[in-house]
């Protein structure tokens, strides 16, 4: 046989192909032997792959859906530049020492005992000293202070004066608390461009004062009217009070003190009703029955005689004595009154260049308090001589 003469080798039948199995999907071939794929392409057949698996969190289109709880955000470890940084940390560092400059000028340039700017209800008093303050003060809130309060009782308008109430506004304590070095950086700064630093007025009152000066009012105004003795030529008078309307004492305290307050800050003078009450005599018959026996009949019996440095005056129940002599009543209780302006009236000079020397070596001219003094003793005198005093110029008396 020639060489190009193959022998050929006789093959195993293929085995029939499975229902169902399409070519190319029978059985493998048996070892050793060439499937007929081979013999048909002369190129190895390559398996195909099988698509993977999707994660069940993946989407349809393929990608993987994100996790709960995860925000999509840039990787991890970058931080997002953040632009301007640097610009307003300058604006700010320019800010803070622009502050300080005008802090430490506002410093340097009030050196004042009152600072610059300070007003007490609209007068400004900064700049100068404390008594400069003060000045400044009374010169703007003086008569406002001073003027006489306008009041009604039960309809009847009064007037009272603040002095006698106990009324003021202490312009020295006001500027005494409004004076010193102010570091508050608000003021300070403000006072370089006319910036205004607030202090409080100071208003005392003595409710003492203003207690007895209402209850001098209330005896003067309303319908009630207290027990008293009247004093004339010759003849005193006992007066049974009689119940009405009257003034509240208590309560007109605080509509006075407010009353004040308001006339001194806004310089107008209302008329304040003050509150009432029903009111009943606190002096008794019994009461009206001791005054007349222990005073007022002594008091007017005879005339009596002031003495003072080889000068004498006397003052007697036809003239004198019904001009100085009254009677008010205290707690349902009748004490004697002396008016001293009626008392410097009649001396009429008698008494002037005379000095008493008091304990403490300080001198004064004797005065109206000095005579109605001697007068108390002298009056319930019942002979010429216990009715005849002496003021003691010395003061050892």
């Amino acid at each position: 046989m020639s060489d190009d003469t193959a022998i050929l080798t006789p093959q195993q039948p293929a085995p029939a192909p499975r229902p169902g199995r399409g070519p190319g999907q029978g059985a493998p071939a048996a070892a050793g032997q060439v499937s007929g794929d081979t013999l048909t392409s002369g190129i190895p057949v390559v398996p195909r792959r099988r698509p993977a698996r999707t994660s069940p969190r993946a989407s349809r289109s393929g990608r993987p859906r994100p996790r709960p709880g995860r925000a999509p955000g840039p990787p991890a470890g970058r931080a997002p530049a953040k632009k301007g940084r640097s610009k307003l940390v300058l604006v700010g560092a320019g800010l803070v020492g622009l502050v300080g400059v005008a802090y430490g000028a506002g410093l340097l340039l009030n050196h004042s005992d009152v600072p610059k700017g300070t007003t007490v209800l609209g007068v400004d008093i900064g700049g100068g000293t404390k008594e400069e303050g003060v000045n400044k003060l009374e010169a703007a809130l003086g008569k406002r202070a001073h003027a006489p309060l306008q009041l009604s009782v039960g309809g009847k308008k009064v007037q009272l004066s603040p002095d006698k109430a106990g009324l003021s506004l202490d312009s020295q304590e006001t500027v005494r608390g409004a004076a010193g070095s102010d570091y508050n950086p608000v003021s300070v700064i403000g006072s370089l461009f006319g910036g205004d630093r607030v202090a409080k007025p100071v208003f005392p009152v003595d409710e003492e004062k203003l207690a007895v000066a209402l209850t001098d009012l209330a005896g003067a105004s309303g319908s009630a009217t207290e027990g008293t003795i009247l004093f004339s030529p010759n003849k005193v008078t006992p007066v049974e009070g009689k119940p009405g309307k009257g003034l509240d004492v208590r309560r007109s305290i605080y509509s006075v003190r407010d009353a004040f307050r308001a006339q001194v800050e806004t310089g107008r003078a209302k008329v304040v009703e003050l509150p009432v009450t029903s009111r009943q005599p606190t002096v008794t018959k019994a009461e009206l029955d001791r005054a007349m026996k222990e005073f007022a009949e002594p008091a007017m019996s005879d005339r009596i005689t002031i003495r003072a440095g080889g000068k004498e005056i006397q003052f007697g129940p036809a003239r004198s004595l019904p001009q100085i002599l009254s009677m008010k009543a205290v707690d349902g209780r009748l004490v004697e009154v002396y008016d001293k302006k009626a008392i410097e009236r009649l001396l009429d000079g008698a008494f002037d260049g005379l000095m008493i020397t008091k304990g403490d070596g300080t001198k004064h001219e004797v005065s109206a308090d000095d005579v109605a003094f001697a007068m108390r003793d002298a009056l319930l005198g019942k002979t010429p001589a216990e009715r005849t005093k002496t003021i003691d110029l010395s003061g050892e008396g």
